[in-house]
């Protein structure tokens, strides 16, 4: 047979989108409704053109043609040939190099250049050729059909860790610079042991998928730290890559999985890094603006912007919603995956009606074979109209709960009538997801993630202080719910009621019923020095303070013990509310059954927890003593019948028994756990 010419390109496949290498060539497809022409550009390593080739088109806006002599590592984008008419929401712009959705792989990152603009404006012409600056895809090895070795743990003994790839490992010790800020760090072995020695069970990774900065970070030499500016949704962005191929990634969630630990991932599929139509035209906009992006009706021109960041993805258009369940598959089955955190879901769940709970792409995540298997996580709210939806997604999704947040937060820092409300969220938020039929576990219940203050600055400031973002601290947060004991910042008189506070927030996430979520850090006393938006400071700010912990190796040592102990703890494993007085109480500090009235500025009271043996009576009984006055009180826990005395478990400060018949004295601002031994029965 006689060899194909490199130069010449073949009609090719219109399946599957993307780059796909064989042992002979590459197939290239793309979608794309609108163009007349669309231009495969090759680049050399350097980023020189080398050549281009226009694709083979069908009705249905399939663009495809197979390169003979293509290999893996090939660098290439798209040119789109077509109207460019911005008031009906078109614009193909053969200036623009576009990457490919489907790309797996990026070339290294770029800075923002005039060029990159999607429309003129005075003195800025968007006829400039971009593609100097735009990163370019790669032809990616087929990936290898190999299995996960999944550590598959049930949401039961879930505790997640939601950590920054970069900012964990950038000040980690003893990292060499090829680890620091990279996939590397979190496969090296003293990070590993660190996690594993923690107790949590699951990583959830701030967003990893490949990220444009803003133009505006850029003008202030700053970048999008945080990552919730994705522009590819199966790439990793090349800078937690380092020199190594996207594989890389592929070896850290395995080497998370070998010690047990799960990762979830951090998923942007409501906006991308193309923002409004003043931002750049990069990939989505330019190839097919009207299919990916929601327009106003009537009104092309002008996108709904339910995201807050200028534009939202159409998820009402199949190609879409094709291209997220691809990438969700590609990073649940190649990259070896667990789970998935969806930022701003409500998004994901509207259409021109609203928020749909069986809107389609909701109904095909959770109808997926594949996907309906990995842990599911919602961010159940956005901007846009009725975007608040907690409590409201189908199962199998968990849903971020700020309710939860809110009340802790408020009842430590001493707000009024807010212990019913404490002890709704203990209870799981029954209130939220019963009616749904969703058991306890729906809820992920957190004090502090990304977004916001640390643990530790929760309890040192009142106000925000983020200055250094550039926007003369005008964003972020206002109502924090947070205390600075009257003193804004650091003061070493505070320091033991400080650290007395944030025992007793965690130990409240991580003893009530639901999935406890812990913020990276927070286990050492971490701080941002008052930033409660820190999505802009790849810098200290926004790194985790190893040292930090080096102060106070206590406070460590009492977070594991809080972790260890809730994976022990049977009436936490629990799923479905339980409402029976046998199995469920609140009880007043003289140890009777509170009434709806006695919850009226109530600061101290017990709850206690069990499950029910053969007999129906009580058994993994569990008391959870909460003194948020700050003064001591004497608690009376009921003994149980046929069983021993109540055993001290753990506790923020001093909480001493005073007989054997189940009296306590506990120090003011307190939290304690109590359990009962099975063997004493």
């Amino acid at each position: 047979m006689a060899n194909r010419s490199p130069s010449q390109i073949e009609s090719g496949s219109v399946a599957p989108l993307g780059a796909t290498p064989d042992a002979s060539g590459t197939n290239f497809a793309l979608f794309s409704s609108c163009a007349d022409a669309v231009e495969l550009c090759l680049f050399d390593p350097k980023g020189g053109l080398l050549r281009t080739h226009k694709l083979h088109s069908t009705a249905d806006g399939r663009w495809h043609g197979y390169l003979p002599g293509v290999r893996p590592g090939q660098a290439y984008g798209y040119r789109i040939h077509g109207p460019f008419e911005p008031a009906r929401g078109l614009f193909c712009n053969p200036a623009k190099l576009l990457i490919d959705p489907y790309a797996r792989a990026l070339s290294e990152e770029t800075g923002w250049s005039p060029s990159l603009r999607t429309q003129s404006s005075p003195g800025v012409r968007c006829d400039l050729d971009s593609a100097f600056f735009v990163p370019k895809s790669l032809v990616t090895p087929a990936p290898e059909n190999t299995a996960v070795q999944r550590p598959a743990t049930p949401w039961s003994e879930s505790v997640v860790y939601e950590m920054h790839l970069r900012g964990f490992t950038m000040a980690f010790p003893e990292l060499s610079d090829a680890e620091r800020g990279f996939v590397a760090g979190l496969r090296n072995r003293q990070v590993l042991e660190y996690l594993k020695a923690l107790g949590i069970t699951a990583v959830e990774l701030l967003p990893v998928h490949a990220i444009f900065d803003e133009p505006f970070l850029f003008q202030l030499g700053l970048t999008n730290y945080w990552g919730y500016s994705s522009i590819n949704y199966f790439a990793p962005a090349p800078r937690y890559l380092g020199r190594e191929w996207p594989g890389a990634f592929r070896a850290m969630t395995d080497a998370l999985h070998d010690v047990g630990l799960e990762v979830i991932l951090d998923v942007v599929y409501n906006h991308t890094a193309e923002g409004g139509p003043d931002g750049p035209t990069l990939s989505f906009r330019g190839i097919d603006n009207l299919a990916y992006y929601r327009t106003h009706p009537g009104n092309a021109g002008h996108y709904i912007n339910d995201t807050g960041t200028g534009n939202t993805l159409n998820v009402d258009h199949p190609i879409v919603r094709t291209m997220i369940l691809d990438s969700l598959r590609y990073w649940t089955e190649v990259m070896g995956v667990d789970g998935f955190r969806f930022d701003l879901a409500a998004t994901l769940g509207r259409d021109t009606g609203g928020f749909r709970p069986d809107h389609p792409l909701l109904a095909a995540i959770t109808s997926d074979p594949v996907l309906s298997r990995q842990k599911l996580i919602a961010e159940p709210w956005d901007v846009g109209p009725g975007g608040y939806q907690l409590g409201g997604f189908p199962p199998p999704f968990r849903e971020w709960n700020d309710r939860f947040r809110d009340t802790l937060r408020g009842f430590w820092r001493g707000d009024q009538d807010t212990a019913a409300e404490l002890a709704r969220r203990l209870h799981g938020s029954a209130d939220l997801f019963e009616a749904s039929g969703r058991g306890a576990h729906a809820s992920i219940n957190y004090v502090t993630s990304h977004d916001g203050y640390t643990l530790a600055d929760l309890t040192m400031y009142q106000q925000r202080h983020n200055e250094a973002n550039g926007e003369h601290n005008r964003d972020g947060h206002q109502h924090n719910l947070s205390d600075n004991f009257g003193v804004e910042g650091p003061a070493d008189e505070l320091a033991e009621p400080r650290r007395r506070r944030r025992l007793n927030l965690l130990a409240t996430t991580l003893l009530a019923q639901g999935v406890p979520m812990l913020l990276a850090g927070d286990e050492l006393g971490n701080s941002q020095q008052g930033n409660n938006n820190a999505y802009a400071q790849d810098n200290a700010i926004g790194w985790v303070n190893w040292e930090i912990g080096e102060c106070d190796p206590s406070f460590l040592e009492a977070v594991r013990e809080l972790i260890h102990l809730r994976r022990q703890l049977a009436p936490l494993k629990d799923a479905e509310y339980r409402h029976e007085p046998e199995l469920i109480r609140w009880l007043s500090p003289d140890g009777y059954v509170l009434a709806a009235d006695d919850w009226h500025g109530l600061r101290a009271f017990s709850w206690l927890r069990g499950r029910a043996n053969d007999a129906g009576r009580l058994t993994d009984a569990m008391a959870l003593i909460i003194n948020a006055q700050p003064r001591a009180q004497r608690f009376v826990l009921p003994l149980v019948q046929g069983q021993g005395p109540w055993r001290l478990r753990w506790a923020s400060a001093d909480c001493t028994p005073l007989d054997g018949g189940g009296g306590w004295q506990v120090d003011g601002e307190v939290v304690c756990c109590l359990t009962i031994d099975p063997a004493s029965g």
